[in-house]
């Protein structure tokens, strides 16, 4: 996360655009003061080319993100307001920033201008920003835009504002690209304003946002591509908006699902615009939510809604980036506290993989071994079905003892039951001394079981499994700082092609892409713990986590 301060949208007058100014002198990009001398901004430019912010942002020092990262669980969106420790995030952030932490110098900055954990002082907000100016980072170039704009800690200057963005897009701000490109592409010139009609150029600005996965971006692309012949790429822009965190984009599908606002095919749609509402209130509270897996709980049409509950959290639970840990990792649930066939002794817990491998049994048969069987639906259809489903234990059968009664709380007619053998306990090993990912107290990821068998695939090649899949390229491809982020996952149904980054405009061939199984993260756990269960019930069919 990084605090910033927000553009002005007035209309204002840019009187020195007729005033040429020199070239940015060639020197080092390490000594660049907030007097810079600069380019005037031209709304009539005729070249763009698009340049990735993550490509020129320095290496971070780790013992630095580990202060940055402390920072960031104290003043999370994921806390009550009142419950935010600013003042101990700045002490943070000081240090990581002494150590060259751009990331902790810019959100250091926007303390010292919102007054929050520190004095006041809009002179040393400028400063920090000009620290990471040297280190040429495009979005220090882009907030001292936002400074100049309106006047903080520097002489308010509308031209030098726009000189300041023209400079942080060319480098790769992709929030400078999107605020620009929405500029400029206007239906007509307003000489005295701040719209230009020069929407080639606006366009490839937007594009380039995109392709960076900037939520301001793909809304405002999204906007200028609502006409009828592009529609439905329009959808799919807002659509991935929403996966980027945009709320802007979450609210325009609630009231496109709900009818439109113009007659050129609207689409109704109420379910969806339920969803999207729902994610849309989510998006306000936490503004750093990444939603890759999205199409895993709303994908967009012609394709069948999965089950969902109703509650938000849940919603969004199954849309974010999630990690695998390994079981040995979580603490088990306290099965000894159960009675009769599902008691399990203190101290001991169910293994990860049975003893002599996977047995299925139906109804109506005797154990053919002694041990703790579950017992499933092998296609549960209606939502009580699936919360059954989610909500059974394992249960202790001797040898010869037999299945022959239908488990509680079902009737004959509600389908094939399965009983599927998860073996007898083994001692617990000691509890592993176990961190989770510093996103996941924040909210913005969650963690799942480690799947139980590798899968590796191309992007050529179709998913050999239904569930969520982590991308990456090689270390030395020319992208690979661009492509290779936490939150690079998919959901992918069995058979279906990988994303493609070029639908995107990221430049990476399919082929030069690894993915990674993470499992379907929706299962229940031998341990006792249950994941949200989330699934498209006319493709999936319900398995146990060790069949």
């Amino acid at each position: 996360m990084l605090l910033n301060t927000p553009k002005i949208s007035s209309w204002m007058t840019l009187s020195a655009f007729a005033i040429s100014t020199a070239l940015i002198p060639a020197c080092s990009l390490s000594n660049l003061p907030r007097n810079m001398t600069l380019k005037t901004f031209d709304p009539h430019r005729e070249e763009f080319t698009c340049n990735y912010e993550k490509s020129a942002e320095p290496a971070l020092n780790q013992e630095a993100e580990a202060w940055f990262r402390k920072g960031l669980a104290l003043t999370s969106f994921d806390l009550w307001p009142d419950d935010r420790e600013f003042s101990k995030a700045a002490a943070l952030w000081s240090k990581a920033s002494e150590k060259g932490h751009w990331q902790a110098t810019l959100n250091l900055a926007s303390l010292y201008i919102s007054g929050n954990g520190v004095v006041k002082d809009t002179e040393r907000a400028v400063q920090l920003v000009e620290e990471a100016m040297r280190q040429g980072v495009p979005k220090a170039f882009d907030l001292m835009g936002i400074y100049h704009i309106n006047g903080i800690g520097v002489k308010q200057d509308a031209t030098r504002a726009y000189a300041f963005w023209a400079l942080a897009a060319e480098m790769g701000s992709a929030d400078a690209q999107a605020y620009l490109g929405a500029k400029l592409t206007a239906a007509y010139d307003n000489p005295e304003g701040t719209v230009w009609a020069n929407s080639t150029i606006g366009h490839k600005m937007l594009e380039c946002s995109y392709a960076q996965e900037n939520g301001n971006g793909a809304s405002e692309l999204g906007l200028r591509l609502d006409l009828p012949a592009q529609q439905e790429r329009s959808l799919r822009v807002y659509h991935e908006g929403v996966k980027f965190g945009s709320k802007v984009s979450a609210n325009h599908l609630t009231v496109d699902f709900r009818g439109g606002l113009t007659s050129e095919g609207p689409r109704l749609d109420l379910d969806r615009a339920e969803r999207y509402s729902a994610i849309n209130d989510m998006l306000h509270l936490n503004p750093d939510l990444r939603l890759p897996n999205l199409d895993k709980v709303l994908p967009l049409p012609p394709a069948v809604l999965p089950y969902w509950d109703g509650e938000k959290e849940s919603l969004i639970d199954g849309a974010k980036p999630v990690k695998t840990i390994s079981l040995d990792d979580i603490k088990p649930s306290p099965a000894s506290l159960r009675e009769g066939r599902a008691h399990i002794p203190d101290g001991f817990v169910l293994p990860d993989e049975p003893q002599g491998g996977h047995l299925v049994q139906h109804l109506h048969t005797d154990a053919v071994i002694g041990g703790y069987w579950l017992a499933q639906l092998r296609k549960p259809v209606t939502p009580r079905q699936v919360a059954w489903n989610t909500a059974q234990v394992p249960m202790r059968y001797e040898i010869g003892e037999a299945f022959d009664k239908i488990p509680e709380g079902l009737t004959k007619d509600d389908g094939v039951f399965r009983f599927h053998y998860l073996g007898t306990p083994v001692p617990q090993a000691p509890e592993a001394k176990y961190a989770p990912d510093w996103r996941v107290p924040q909210g913005v990821m969650r963690e799942v079981p480690m799947p139980a068998r590798e899968l590796h695939s191309t992007g050529l090649l179709p998913a050999s499994a239904t569930g969520i899949w982590h991308g990456s390229v090689d270390p030395g491809h020319p992208l690979a700082k661009v492509f290779n982020q936490w939150y690079r996952q998919s959901y992918v149904e069995e058979g279906q092609a990988f994303h493609d980054p070029r639908d995107r405009g990221l430049d990476i061939s399919p082929k030069d892409i690894q993915w990674r199984w993470l499992d379907q993260a929706n299962r229940p756990q031998p341990s006792g713990r249950k994941e949200i269960t989330i699934r498209n019930f006319s493709q999936v069919e319900t398995t146990q986590t060790n069949s």
